[in-house]
């Protein structure tokens, strides 16, 4: 199978990824039907080799600096520059991907990582980014705020209860430490929504290769923190009953594809684990192998708060790791026809 690289169409202003604004869609939808026309583009229902673009929280939450939870990078540019290769790797590669598939991180107010969930004994919330440790829990720094606990379908003690039960069960799973991470992905708000530079390329490919986009809900839970789109880190609170599920159909339908290429934001936490688990799930699996799947390094950052945090480095050797297990860690401006094992 040939991968043939297309021109980018005039309507991408790659000088405004970093900004919000309104996709035109009837033009462009006008635009994306004289493109597969002029291309010669058949529908993705042909294609041979089925290929999934999979992205991970493109969201502008995320993705536009001043916004929530911008993943700037040590660059303090990361997400923007990421998202103006990401689109330009669509529009190259239109003739070649079968689907997109985004993810939306989508939380409310009251959810485990956001500072109401937890107090001191003053009555005081964690500051954004502040790490809860299970020695913090135990120690009763933070404590369960139990003015939440009947949001929630709980009492105090249940709520203490849960919370003591899940920081330990991120310490024995190798987890992150719980976040207090500052108020984003807002379902309804417009941090919420894909970035616009984004969201109008994957419209483009939709019309241009009759393929419908796919978009995934994740982390509404507000009892678990869901970096992975496949599975959420705690799935039953500490007497074994259930109260989250992996997503078992994004699972089978990432297997049904010949090949998985995943970007997003961030590297370091929402991309990285949703690798970890696909990983996991391939090896349980006959159907897609780590050799088929490839990563667009150059299409994700890391998170880093300047003075704060910074996991720029968990996030490379996570990203090593995943090479080492035979996935393709592969630059979004080497041609697919150059791809190691993609013919």
């Amino acid at each position: 199978m040939g991968h043939r690289e297309l021109p980018i169409p005039d309507h991408f202003q790659p000088e405004r990824v970093g900004e919000l604004w309104k996709t035109p869609y009837q033009e462009r939808a006008l635009e994306a039907h004289h493109w597969r026309q002029q291309h010669s583009i058949s529908p993705a229902v042909h294609d041979q080799k089925r290929i999934c673009l999979f992205l991970v929280d493109v969201q502008n939450t995320f993705c536009l600096p001043g916004y929530e939870l911008y993943v700037g990078g040590r660059s303090g540019q990361g997400a923007v520059d990421d998202n103006r290769r990401l689109c330009e790797f669509i529009y190259r590669n239109l003739a070649s991907l079968s689907e997109i598939c985004t993810t939306m991180d989508t939380h409310q107010a009251i959810q485990i990582f956001h500072n109401i969930f937890l107090v001191d004994s003053q009555g005081s919330h964690p500051e954004p980014y502040c790490l809860i440790t299970a020695q913090d829990i135990e120690d009763k720094k933070w404590q369960f705020n139990s003015e939440v606990a009947s949001g929630l379908g709980m009492n105090a003690e249940q709520g203490q209860a849960y919370l003591e039960h899940y920081v330990s069960r991120l310490k024995q799973d190798g987890k992150y430490d719980l976040t207090s991470w500052p108020y984003h992905a807002m379902l309804g708000g417009v941090g919420h929504a894909l970035v616009p530079a984004v969201e109008e390329a994957m419209f483009f490919h939709s019309i241009v290769r009759f393929a419908q986009s796919d978009f995934q809900i994740k982390g509404n839970n507000p009892l678990t923190e869901n970096y992975s789109a496949l599975c959420p880190e705690v799935l039953e609170d500490g007497d074994g009953r259930s109260i989250a599920e992996p997503n078992t159909g994004l699972i089978q339908k990432l297997s049904t594809f010949d090949v998985v290429i995943i970007a997003g934001q961030a590297k370091s936490h929402c991309v990285r684990w949703t690798i970890e688990n696909l990983q996991e799930e391939i090896q349980k699996t006959n159907g897609l192998s780590p050799q088929n799947v490839y990563l667009l390094e150059d299409c994700t950052s890391p998170v880093v708060v300047p003075g704060v945090i910074d996991y720029t480095d968990d996030a490379n050797e996570a990203f090593q790791k995943f090479a080492a297990a035979g996935m393709q860690v592969i630059q979004s401006t080497m041609p697919m026809s150059e791809w190691p094992g993609l013919q």
